[in-house]
């Protein structure tokens, strides 16, 4: 731990905050979605959300504050998890590429790209991580 290297020029302890950083924002954001997804689905819908399509959001919002939560444990435990850092980045993924899907089919307006790319940039947040994590162990 003595000879942290930098990941892409960026310090291991940033990259730590940042993922810190991420998760608290993936859990506020998530608990908001899970309480009020039509407020969430009017700003970044294209139509009006209909109980159906606002329970289902709902449930992803939950999913989202389970992640962001889980996160922050996995950060602040004493035993190192990188599997939680990889599912969570290939959950990240995922959620660029269907909420991008979403924009390109019209079920979300393009103000929902930037919550893709905040995905995509988490994701890619995580992966350093991991990276780090890997270089803190040797």
């Amino acid at each position: 731990m003595t000879d942290q290297k930098n990941i892409f020029g960026i310090s291991p302890r940033y990259v730590e905050l940042l993922v810190v950083l991420i998760a608290f924002i993936t859990l506020i954001s998530g608990l908001v979605q899970l309480i009020s997804p039509t407020t969430v689905l009017d700003l970044i819908g294209k139509s009006v959300p209909t109980p159906e399509s606002a329970h289902f959001f709902a449930i992803v919002g939950m999913f989202m504050a389970l992640f962001g939560g889980m996160v922050l444990h996995a950060v602040y435990s004493a035993v190192t998890n990188k599997q939680v850092m990889l599912w969570t980045a290939l959950q990240k993924f995922g959620a660029f590429i269907a909420v991008s899907l979403g924009v390109f089919q019209g079920l979300f307006s393009i103000l929902a790209m930037s919550v893709a790319i905040f995905d995509l940039f988490s994701g890619i947040v995580f992966l350093m991580y991991l990276k780090v994590l890997g270089s803190w162990e040797s």
